[in-house]
């Protein structure tokens, strides 16, 4: 379940993240509850998850930014957007190479919320939330003071609101989405499937280096057979928590399994598994019911064919099949022996 957890919260954070960037909003809304259910269910968030916690929050905050009636904070006072600010924050302490689009972030995060505030009429309450947002420091004091003089203006649609616009940090912030999502490309699945298999003992190193009689040409489908048995093992293990956990989290979601998102969940599993090449497999299965068909028939089946015709009738070949004793015989082959013998005589 842990796993599970932690798995889907990283596919959460990534709808949530291409939701946002296309504007979808009924479907960044239903991921938004998704998310916040997965984060509020750990007792203490991962080390290795901190930045994707982070990033949910942060996005929720954004998409909400405008309204300021609702609370994200056990403080009233504070708003969406100043909640966001506190968390882009922790996201800036987590990395150090993204400096500039940082500090882009940062300020126009500060100058909205004074704006957010201005385009209510709330000029009292911009000027609250602006001794909140700023220190003393000497680096805060030119924006602080711009700050200060446009609310006494009264205006909000002085230049300095109209060049740092909302749609402005939006298209900031889907900047660094972009570079987020590069950044943490992961074969979470596979990873997790190596180390389930080698926790049960069932030799990983056996799996993967199964020899396997094909020719030159075909060497290249070896890597997703391997794969392919790793994510059968996975997913009879995972998938069924993952189901369970969603039906859980939000009354909502009792048929998320019939929604559109979970189909690409699915899709999304098959692509990161890269399972491209299924007809290989098929082709074995083909080839196996050709050698099926060509097993001689021994007349203790013969036997058991006419028993079971006479007890469920001629065309019944599945029942027949499941009460009789066959060795490696489908219904289709039993119809065609029964249609042999009767040539026979």
């Amino acid at each position: 379940e842990a796993v599970a957890a932690e798995w889907m919260l990283e596919f959460a954070c990534s709808c949530l993240c291409r939701h946002f960037a296309e504007q979808s909003g009924a479907e960044f809304w239903r991921w938004k509850d998704v998310a916040l259910a997965l984060i509020n269910g750990f007792s203490q968030i991962p080390p290795h998850q901190k930045k994707t916690v982070y990033l949910c929050q942060l996005l929720i905050r954004i998409a909400q930014g405008k309204s300021l009636g609702l609370q994200c904070e056990d403080d009233k006072k504070i708003t969406p957007l100043e909640s966001a600010l506190s968390f882009w924050t922790l996201l800036e302490r987590q990395e150090i190479k993204l400096a500039k689009l940082h500090e882009d972030i940062h300020r126009l995060i500060q100058i909205q919320i004074v704006a957010v505030h201005m385009e209510n009429r709330y000029f009292k309450e911009a000027a609250e939330v602006l001794e909140r947002l700023f220190t003393d420091s000497e680096s805060d004091k030119p924006l602080r003071v711009k700050l200060a003089t446009v609310i006494k203006t009264k205006d909000p649609h002085v230049p300095l609101l109209q060049s740092f616009s909302y749609s402005l940090l939006i298209s900031k912030v889907k900047s660094y989405i972009e570079l987020f999502m590069k950044e943490n490309e992961t074969n979470f699945l596979t990873e997790e499937a190596t180390k389930h298999v080698a926790s049960k003992g069932l030799g990983v190193t056996t799996l993967q280096n199964r020899p396997v009689k094909v020719k030159e040409n075909d060497k290249s489908d070896l890597k997703t057979k391997k794969r392919f048995v790793l994510s059968i093992i996975l997913l009879r293990g995972v998938l069924g928590h993952i189901c369970t956990f969603l039906s859980c989290v939000n009354g909502k979601m009792q048929n998320c399994c019939h929604d559109a998102d979970y189909l690409l969940f699915l899709i999304y599993i098959n692509c990161l598994l890269g399972l491209s090449n299924m007809h290989n497999v098929e082709n074995n299965e083909v080839s196996l019911a050709c050698s099926r068909r060509r097993q001689r028939w021994t007349y203790k089946e013969d036997l058991e064919l006419k028993l079971g015709v006479k007890e469920f009738g001629v065309g019944n070949w599945a029942k027949i099949l499941v009460h009789g004793n066959f060795s490696n015989r489908t219904s289709v082959m039993l119809k065609d022996r029964w249609r042999t013998l009767n040539k026979m005589k």
